[in-house]
């Protein structure tokens, strides 16, 4: 169960680094970037850690293969609890970043992953994006 408060504060720092990119000021932005990291170190291991704050590190990681790691991170505790709505996210944001990255065979493998994990959540919008992106790649419909 995800902490109100952790929630909070991940949301609100969220909306403050997209604000400090936005205005390009490299500075807040990585003060506030340092500040959701240390929400991430500081309840690793504990109950209060959960995928929403570590998706959103590798949301605004600027390194290709580290926001990666981070968004397998995020998609390992999101397994753990079972939680598709979070799996079905992390996996679509891991594909896009692949595809952009070149790496589309391992897009195409994460899509997968999203799309059966997309069946169990009520998100019509993610399920088209994981669909659509999935027939872009692979250019056929699966089923």
């Amino acid at each position: 169960m995800l902490n109100t408060k952790i929630y909070q504060a991940v949301y609100v720092l969220a909306e403050e680094l997209l604000e400090a990119n936005n205005r390009k000021n490299q500075v807040r932005f990585a003060e506030l970037y340092a500040d959701l990291k240390a929400i991430c170190i500081d309840n690793e291991g504990t109950e209060k850690d959960h995928p929403v704050q570590w998706e959103a590190l590798a949301d605004f990681t600027e390194d290709g293969d580290e926001a990666l790691a981070l968004y397998s991170k995020a998609l390992e505790k999101a397994t753990e609890i079972n939680a598709k709505d979070y799996m079905s996210s992390i996996a679509y944001a891991m594909a896009e970043l692949q595809v952009q990255m070149g790496q589309i065979k391992e897009a195409v493998e994460n899509l997968k992953n999203a799309k059966i994990s997309a069946n169990k959540i009520e998100d019509k919008e993610l399920k088209n994006e994981i669909h659509d992106l999935l027939v872009e790649l692979t250019g056929e419909k699966p089923e």
